[in-house]
C-alpha cells in the first residue's frame, strides 16, 4: 500500500465514522464532545465531587460559588464522547444558577438539553447529575 492509499483508507474511515457518530447521536451531543466546553478543573475549587459511573467512567465537577450562585463550574472524565458532551452541557447550564436551581436539574433535563441520548448512553447523563449533586452535598458539608 503506497501513501496515497493510506490517506485515501483513513481518509474513508473518518467519513465513516462522522457518519455513524451522525446517525447515533444528536448535533448537539457532537458538537459539546468534540468542542467541550469547561473541561478542566478549578484551583482551589469552593465545592468538588467525583463519582465513578457503572461503565467505570469517572467524573468530576468543581464549582466556583459567590453568593449562593454558581460563578464557574468545570468538568472531567476519563469517559467517552456521551460522557464528555453531558458534562460540557451540564456545566453550561449550572452557570449562573443558584444552588437550588443547580441541585433541581435532573438526568431529563440534562438530555432534553443535549437533544438525544441513545439508551446505551443515558447512564452518562446520570453520572454527570450525581456528581453535581455530590459537589454540592460536599459544599453544604463545609
Amino acid at each position: 500500500m503506497d501513501e496515497d492509499d493510506f490517506v485515501k483508507m483513513v481518509e474513508d474511515l473518518q467519513k465513516k465514522i462522522e457518519y455513524e457518530e451522525e446517525a447515533t447521536y444528536s448535533q448537539t451531543v457532537i458538537r459539546e464532545y468534540r468542542n467541550p466546553s469547561n473541561f478542566g478543573m478549578i484551583e482551589n475549587p469552593d465545592a468538588f465531587g467525583e463519582v465513578k459511573g457503572p461503565c467505570d467512567d469517572t467524573m468530576k465537577i468543581s464549582l466556583r460559588i459567590e453568593d449562593r450562585k454558581i460563578r464557574d463550574a468545570c468538568f472531567w472524565t476519563d469517559g467517552c464522547g456521551a460522557t464528555i458532551a453531558c458534562g460540557s452541557m451540564l456545566t453550561k447550564m449550572i452557570k449562573g444558577e443558584t444552588l437550588e436551581e443547580a441541585a433541581d436539574i435532573t438526568s431529563e433535563k440534562l438530555i432534553n438539553a443535549l437533544g438525544y441520548l441513545p439508551e446505551e448512553h443515558l447512564h452518562c447523563s446520570k453520572l454527570a447529575v450525581n456528581t453535581l449533586q455530590k459537589a454540592i452535598k460536599n459544599y453544604h458539608k463545609d
